[in-house]
């Protein structure tokens, strides 16, 4: 039997209720299948990753961009997939509550919505515009029982304004105007994923982890619900790339390219 819509988003539901449990990121077609056929249970969008596969920076993709790449993803994989909707791409809430109906309708099993407004001068928006956003996501979600599960994030550290009272208090928020997953990326250590985990408690955590450190068992371990890795392993493919490219335009030598994974085992994969 195909898997609906319906069954993905109550699967991606049911992962949130215990245990922890990784999303990671593909930026294709090709990397959402590669990743389902390794035995992940969910997958989630990443901004930058698909951004830098249609050669834009992150956060410079249109919304029609997006809608189109999550129809996509959602209709290569049996998996739920989850979608980096960054800001809603609207300021306003009632613009963001119309922006995450078109998001719904692609698919998708979950979104978050982000409080930073791109302006470096001020970038998180007042306190009181951030829960209104999260409120407006959550009834646009909510209208026509669609099931999907809303995240709210704090941008707080990723802007420079790295203060864990203040994310948390956000967080808190957020989780009361309807987010149903609260996320801080950013934050590292295990005293602040810990913090962040008892103050949102029973609401699920999502940690974003890019670079080496935690395991999955020690995520675990301090409450954390779901892990997503962001455009990291964009980042690791494009690393892969121009390792090699750059050995052959500055060197002419193509040794890097040794290092590629078989094609015969890509065909297999993806056939």
């Amino acid at each position: 039997m195909p898997v609906t819509t319906a069954d993905k988003r109550a699967t991606f539901r049911k992962l949130h209720e215990t245990g922890c449990f990784v999303i990671p990121n593909p930026w294709d077609v090709g990397s959402a299948r590669a990743l389902q056929s390794m035995g992940f249970k969910a997958l989630a969008s990443t901004s930058a990753g698909f951004a830098w596969s249609i050669g834009k920076a992150d956060n410079h993709v249109t919304l029609d961009e997006v809608c189109e790449h999550l129809t996509a993803l959602c209709g290569a994989v049996d998996l739920p997939v989850n979608a980096d909707f960054e800001g809603g791409f609207a300021h306003e809430p009632e613009k963001v509550a119309a922006n995450v109906v078109r998001a719904v309708r692609t698919g998708v099993a979950g979104l978050s919505i982000e409080d930073s407004t791109g302006d470096k001068a001020k970038p998180l928006y007042e306190r009181a515009l951030g829960i209104e956003r999260i409120r407006a996501a959550r009834a646009a979600i909510d209208a026509d029982k669609s099931g999907v599960l809303l995240a709210g994030r704090c941008e707080g550290f990723l802007v420079g304004q790295a203060d864990l009272a203040m994310v948390i208090d956000r967080l808190q928020a957020y989780a009361e105007a309807g987010a149903d997953c609260l996320y801080a990326p950013g934050i590292r250590t295990k005293e602040q994923i810990s913090a962040v985990v008892k103050a949102v408690h029973p609401k699920p955590v999502n940690l974003l982890l890019g670079w080496p450190g935690l395991s999955v068992a020690e995520a675990a371990e301090l409450g954390v619900r779901r892990i997503s890795v962001g455009g990291s392993l964009a980042r690791a493919a494009w690393g892969g790339f121009m390792r090699a490219a750059k050995e052959i335009a500055e060197q002419g030598t193509f040794n890097e390219l040794g290092n590629g994974y078989a094609g015969g085992e890509l065909n297999k994969m993806l056939g």
